[in-house]
């Protein structure tokens, strides 16, 4: 499991940034052309609810795409908690592109701040104890970087990052390879040093996969009792990973069983967006 310490390459955060504009900008901008060219403003950006900030590298890549005269200046730092009606960035340059690149800057800002935000709310939960919690595969399509960062941002950690850098094997993966071990032996075959994570749903599964000697075993919707058993019978020879059913609720509780990672679809897709606000000034 791991931590981004740094937003996606810059390739493919530009090309994040180059579609947005694309599908909103179109073929121009026709309320901006309602001001003159050569004239210049400034805008400031408020954040109107306390949150986590995420998402500086995309306000300068919109900017810079529209038009690299657009001064940023970043008033907060990535993963800094928010106050409402705090500032988060201000602008200056030519008024038609703030004016342009106002909602796809937005976007980028009050979804993966929404996400920062949610992690770090549920993070704060399970602090007093040593569980990771970790996203999924669960992201908006094409953002699945930006989103796998602002969780880091918030605290939390990434999972796999897709289906190529590490092995889960769930039940359908099992059915047809011919069971856990057949599974794991073809895994450690073809890409000798991966990862290999076996998902079980009782205690047969979870004697098979630690005889297989796989990295993680996923423990798919066990009851707190069983989860505890479980931490007990295995004694650290392999990480534990709590996964499926689990709400804001039982959060602390299965934090509490032991178990090293609790993993989340709702990091990234149980999200609010956080309401921000621009004004423009001459």
């Amino acid at each position: 499991m791991q931590q981004f310490i740094q937003p996606p390459p810059t390739y493919l955060l530009a090309q994040q940034v180059a579609l947005a504009l694309q599908e909103d900008v179109g073929s121009g901008d026709l309320t901006a052309q309602l001001i003159a060219a050569d004239k210049r403003a400034k805008a400031r950006v408020i954040t109107r609810q306390a949150g986590v900030f995420c998402g500086g590298p995309w306000v300068r890549e919109v900017f810079h795409q529209l038009d690299s005269r657009v001064t940023v200046d970043l008033q907060v730092e990535e993963g800094e908690r928010l106050q409402a009606n705090q500032t988060l960035f201000e602008l200056s340059g030519p008024a038609r592109a703030l004016l342009t690149g106002e909602r796809s800057a937005l976007n980028f800002v009050q979804t993966l701040s929404a996400t920062a935000s949610h992690c770090r709310e549920l993070a704060d939960l399970v602090a007093h104890t040593q569980v990771r919690l970790l996203d999924t595969r669960k992201t908006l399509p094409g953002l699945r970087l930006a989103q796998k960062y602002a969780v880091t941002c918030g605290g939390c950690y990434n999972h796999r990052i897709g289906l190529f850098d590490a092995f889960l094997i769930k039940e359908n993966h099992i059915a047809a390879a011919g069971g856990i071990q057949a599974a794991v032996d073809r895994a450690r075959q073809l890409a000798p040093g991966k990862p290999v994570e076996v998902e079980v749903e009782n205690t047969t599964e979870l004697e098979e996969a630690l005889v297989a000697q796989v990295d993680i075993i996923m423990l798919d919707e066990f009851s707190l009792e069983a989860t505890r058993d479980a931490v007990a019978w295995v004694q650290g020879r392999c990480k534990l990973e709590a996964s499926g059913g689990i709400d804001r609720e039982k959060l602390v509780a299965v934090a509490e069983t032991g178990v090293d990672y609790i993993s989340l679809g709702t990091l990234t897709k149980d999200i609010k967006s956080l309401d921000l606000s621009m004004r423009l000034s001459q």
